[in-house]
């Protein structure tokens, strides 16, 4: 077993090595990434998808850019596959995060793989639930009062609608227009203000407005997956079709840091599932 394990490695630094070599005809590592957008990317670089470029790009030896763009529809064709005004290349090479099998670029091993979360603010009449199913028992006065962050699409209108809640629901934009918040920081401000009390969120917007807060304000409740209805995902990092070569070398990076990347994420707090082997089987072929 320790003979097959340092081959691997073995195969593995060379592999990082010719890809190092090969990475030196470029000048930069070019970041397709939104400047407002915690706790994945920020203009302040505070964010862990831009801690995860930055180890990667020190790796590489080279200099790391960003293209800054709202992420919203249209955010990959002004990015990654938008050439530059002379023609010569695009305006970036790399985004940092794409749910993993995306059909709108070609992506990468997955990094992360995460579940929504039903968040709960402590002290509004809501600390005992302990499983999301307790709210579809409530009784009917108390269904009533419910208040509870519904988005214009995902998994967690779905299950509000499955479960009888769907007039309970607040509604928000998945994709907010709005250039000095992104949704995880107006759900921040409306569940500290009490425009909501509750909400289901993608596990890394989840550790974000967790953070926002003194420790123990929420109580955060993963959901699970159901047939047809899906909540845990894997998160991998993408590049243009065709690009085979920029693929493979993120590949080697993720393969080589897995701990550290792990570590960044762990971080923010986010909460973290293990990556289905499937996943990874896929972004090799």
């Amino acid at each position: 077993m320790k003979i097959l394990s340092f081959a691997t490695e073995l195969i593995l630094t060379f592999s990082l090595a010719t890809l190092a070599a090969n990475a030196q005809a470029q000048d930069k590592f070019k970041v397709c990434a939104d400047p407002l957008h915690p706790p994945y990317s920020t203009k302040e670089l505070t964010g862990y998808e831009n801690k995860i470029a930055a180890l990667f790009a020190e790796q590489l030896g080279l200099e790391l850019e960003y293209t800054w763009f709202p992420e919203r529809m249209g955010f990959i064709r002004n990015t990654l596959k938008a050439e530059i005004d002379n023609g010569k290349g695009y305006k970036c090479d790399v985004v940092m995060g794409l749910p993993a099998g995306s059909d709108v670029a070609e992506t990468t091993k997955p990094y992360l793989h995460s579940t929504y979360e039903l968040l709960i603010a402590k002290g509004r009449g809501w600390d005992d639930i302990s499983d999301p199913s307790q709210l579809t028992r409530l009784p009917l006065e108390k269904q009533e009062k419910l208040k509870i962050a519904m988005f214009d699409r995902g998994p967690g209108t779905i299950w509000l609608q499955k479960s009888g809640l769907l007039e309970q629901g607040v509604p928000y934009q998945s994709m907010t227009g709005d250039s000095e918040h992104n949704i995880a920081m107006q759900i921040d401000n409306d569940m500290r203000k009490g425009a909501i009390d509750m909400v289901i969120l993608w596990g890394p917007m989840a550790a974000y407005v967790q953070s926002q807060s003194p420790k123990d304000s929420y109580i955060a409740l993963p959901m699970q997956s159901l047939p047809g209805m899906r909540f845990d995902f894997s998160i991998a990092m993408a590049v243009r079709q065709g690009d085979n070569s920029r693929k493979q070398q993120l590949n080697a990076l993720i393969e080589k840091n897995q701990d550290q990347i792990q570590a960044i994420i762990a971080g923010y707090g986010i909460p973290m599932l293990a990556i289905p082997v499937q996943a990874n089987k896929k972004a090799d072929d």
